[in-house]
């Protein structure tokens, strides 16, 4: 078998790209999605990384926050990021200690902690954003306006049949007695 060449990346899809016939279109389907989205977070983790000195979760974590007028709580930004309490407390802790969110009591309910941007974070979040945006204009620069509004219709179907075999699936759980 032949070296892939530096340059080249050998993922999941073009593995089962050797033995097509081996592979339904839906599987073939799912591995492109699959290694479109690696492709593109991998990308920019790296810029987050070398231009900001900062990770993929924070900007997230920001990003959620700076949506909010009110400010999150831990809970709401792990459901948001669908990520657990405790990858969110991780992130949180150092952009306290960068003193780029800034965390207070609940006025109903002191024992909940209210996360907001600060000044600085607030400032740090859309010097980023903007790089972000231009970086993701970028990778999709081989795609023209009509390929991109026909690929988010595609991919909004897609999710919506996704939620439908989810519901499906755990209707039918719930009809045998099961946990979903």
């Amino acid at each position: 078998m032949e070296t892939p060449s530096p340059g080249l990346i050998l993922d999941r899809e073009t593995k089962a790209s050797e033995r097509p016939g081996d592979h339904k279109d839906e599987l073939r389907l799912w591995l492109r999605m699959l290694t479109c989205s690696t492709l593109i977070e991998t990308e920019i983790r790296n810029r987050l990384r070398e231009e900001f000195k900062t990770t993929l979760p924070r900007f997230d974590l920001m990003a959620q926050l700076d949506k909010s007028t009110t400010g999150m709580t831990v809970g709401e930004v792990s459901q948001r990021l669908m990520v657990s309490n405790g990858n969110v407390t991780a992130v949180v802790a150092g952009l306290l200690a960068d003193g780029l969110v800034d965390k207070r009591p609940a006025a109903q309910d002191r024992r909940v902690q209210v996360l907001t941007l600060t000044a600085l974070g607030r400032k740090s979040f859309r010097a980023m954003a903007e790089r972000h945006e231009g970086w993701i204009a970028e990778l999709f620069a081989g795609l023209d306006q009509p390929e991109i509004v026909q690929l988010f219709r595609l991919l909004g179907q897609t999710k919506a049949s996704l939620h439908q075999a989810i519901k499906r699936r755990a209707d039918e759980a719930a009809g045998r007695g099961e946990n979903a």
